[in-house]
């Protein structure tokens, strides 16, 4: 056990030394960039705006996102995440539009599951295009450090051939566009948000643990917010904005090193702990995108990883069959 996780920190810090030019998007403060959605004094800005602290109690949850909305580029922020107690917690940092397309929104998920003292905090990403929650392309994965103790990047990078998830550099889960996918690949103009909110009925043990109120508040607290994309506003039409924003912003390539590859393949291989993909109940047919192969045989039919596996990424949690971090809004 304890040479393979050596040999994946290994595989991390080789490809740490090539890090994807997105990692130097310049990050903004919260007035140059963002506003408040909800929670009134449950936001709070220090350091002169470049932090932001975004916490969970009785009252209220908060949130804030960016001023505009943008087609492609690449979004991050270091987060670090409440410690202690934290079950039925979820933590959101996301692309959606649904304030928009109420019917047909897109979205791009980094929500942080927390739990109960002494378990760790898991990680959720999803992909919805066109509305398509129904048809929920749901990832989870434990985490190779404590998401509580330090801050940590997490980043998304939307081009209109692919998306990339990363964290701390290390891309983790790469969804490339497919013919078959249609309009359920995002493809129209989306906000960036964070978010805390109680998401007791189903992000801990499928709702086994609630929120425990004498813990709170619960504090996420948020640095180094980068927005680096084509900005777009107006009611202008998709055609207009896929045309407008048809060239990658300046320093946006996402291109991924042999290296960077290797890392994303060991991270899935150690610390997947749920993969649509493999998931036999919801999809009785792999959505078409999926290419399944010897792999499958670490996953049960529910696509939550068998036991083995699961040692070495952490405890398992049902996915969520919700309408995305927006459910928060």
């Amino acid at each position: 056990m304890a040479c393979s996780f050596l040999s994946f920190l290994a595989v991390l810090m080789a490809a740490s030394a090539c890090l994807p030019p997105p990692s130097t998007a310049a990050s903004l403060s919260f007035g140059e960039g963002y506003t408040q959605l909800f929670g009134d004094s449950n936001l709070a800005l220090h350091g002169d705006g470049k932090r932001v602290h975004i916490s969970l109690d009785e009252r209220t949850g908060a949130g804030f996102a960016s001023q505009g909305a943008y087609l492609h580029g690449f979004f991050s922020a270091r987060i670090k995440l409440p410690s202690a107690y934290a079950a039925g917690v979820v933590v959101a940092f996301y692309m959606s539009n649904g304030d928009v397309y109420e019917r047909t929104h897109d979205e791009l998920d980094f929500e942080f599951l927390g739990s109960v003292r002494g378990r760790e905090w898991r990680v959720q990403t999803n992909v919805y295009g066109n509305g398509s929650t129904a048809a929920g392309r749901e990832e989870r994965y434990g985490l190779w450090f404590d998401p509580t103790e330090d801050f940590h990047q997490y980043a998304i990078l939307w081009k209109p051939d692919r998306i990339i998830f990363y964290i701390d550099e290390t891309p983790i889960r790469e969804v490339v566009r497919t013919e078959s996918m249609g309009a359920q690949f995002p493809s129209k103009p989306m906000s960036l948000y964070a978010t805390i909110w109680d998401g007791s009925s189903w992000a801990t043990s499928g709702g086994r643990y609630k929120v425990d109120y004498k813990y709170a508040p619960y504090v996420a607290e948020f640095t180094d917010l980068a927005l680096r994309g084509c900005a777009v506003g107006g009611p202008a039409t998709a055609a207009a904005h896929r045309t407008a924003c048809a060239g990658a912003p300046d320093g946006v390539d996402g291109a991924m090193s042999p290296a960077q590859r290797s890392a994303m393949e060991a991270f899935r291989a150690r610390h997947m702990t749920y993969g649509y993909c493999y998931d036999r109940v919801r999809y009785p047919s792999p959505l078409p995108e999926c290419s399944v192969g010897a792999e499958a045989a670490a996953f049960l039919p529910s696509g939550d990883a068998r036991a083995s596996r699961r040692a070495r990424g952490g405890r398992r949690h049902r996915p969520r069959r919700g309408g995305g971090a927006d459910a928060a809004l």
